[in-house]
This record gives C-alpha cells, sequence and structure tokens, in this order.
C-alpha cells in the first residue's frame, strides 16, 4: 500500500476501505458507493460509544449482530469481517463524532480502530471501470477539523505496521 496517505479538500482517504472526513466538508457519496449491487450503510456516532459496552451495543444494533456476538474484541473483528447475515454485497459504516469514540478507555479505542482497520484490509476490494479501488467495506470516519489529521496519522500507523 505504501503508507500514503491521501488528503483532499476535506477528506482524508488513508485506504481503499478507510476515509477520515471533516465535519466541515464531505466526500463525494459516489466515490464510495458500487457502480452495481446491493449496499448496507449503517451509522454509529461516537459521542454514544463513550466504553466498550456502549461500542458493542451500537455495533449489535446497526450492523445487526447475531445473537452469538460475544461482546469482547475478537468477536467484534470477526463480525465485521463476516457480515454474510446483511446479504449485501457491499457494506458502508459511517462513524459519526469518530474522536468521540472510547473516550473513557485509550486501550479499548486502539483496539476499536485497529479492528476496523483489520476489517476492511480483510475485505477484498476490487477495480472499477474508471480505475479507482472500491473496497466490499469502507470505514467513514467523520471528524472535527483539529482532530481528523490526528486520527489520520494514527490509523496510517496501522497501514504501515500492515505493510512491513
Amino acid at each position: 500500500m505504501g503508507g500514503v496517505m491521501k488528503e483532499e479538500t476535506q477528506a482524508i482517504r488513508i485506504a481503499p476501505w478507510m476515509h477520515i472526513i471533516r465535519t466541515d466538508g464531505g466526500l463525494r457519496l459516489d466515490e464510495l458507493l458500487p457502480t452495481s449491487g446491493s449496499v448496507y450503510v449503517a451509522r454509529v456516532n461516537g459521542q454514544d460509544m463513550p466504553d466498550e459496552a456502549s461500542a458493542f451495543h451500537q455495533f449489535w444494533e446497526s450492523l445487526k449482530f447475531p445473537e452469538y456476538f460475544g461482546w469482547n474484541w475478537n468477536a467484534f473483528y470477526d463480525c465485521l469481517r463476516d457480515l454474510q447475515w446483511l446479504s449485501s454485497d457491499y457494506h458502508i459504516l459511517i462513524v459519526e463524532a469518530a474522536e468521540s469514540a472510547l473516550s473513557e478507555d485509550d486501550v479499548a479505542r486502539e483496539e476499536f480502530f485497529r479492528s476496523l482497520w483489520r476489517a476492511g484490509q480483510r475485505w477484498s476490494y476490487t477495480k472499477r471501470p474508471e480505475g479507482v479501488t472500491l473496497s466490499k467495506f469502507s470505514v467513514v470516519l467523520s471528524c472535527d477539523k483539529e482532530s481528523a489529521l490526528t486520527l489520520a496519522r494514527r490509523l496510517s500507523e496501522f497501514q504501515k505496521s500492515s505493510d512491513a
């Protein structure tokens, strides 16, 4: 992948599956949507996820995690890389106020973003006719301007470690 962040006017593309948008701008939705196939869009809010339990609950509801979900980080990652129960060709996860996610627990926060990164990396991605790489699982992190670059640097560390 090369570890390069692509910063656009209001958006930062970390990888084909990971995008950061600022609350004062946006990413063109057609850049994330496939040319064909079904799409499931889930939306969670970082302000509603101050700790692990609330984060797991938000994802359990929005992504309709199965009853056997284990309510731990390994189970969280396993569900993110599966998602068969949604019967969609593509999945888009929008995390609003991403800078607030798991604000009460730095260790859990790191595990949260690492799980999102690993799940996105795990999903296959394909080339669109116009040459843009599109993932079958995309994560859009929305946050304020000050947090966007900090979060982008943090996520690029995951990319560097996976490229090594």
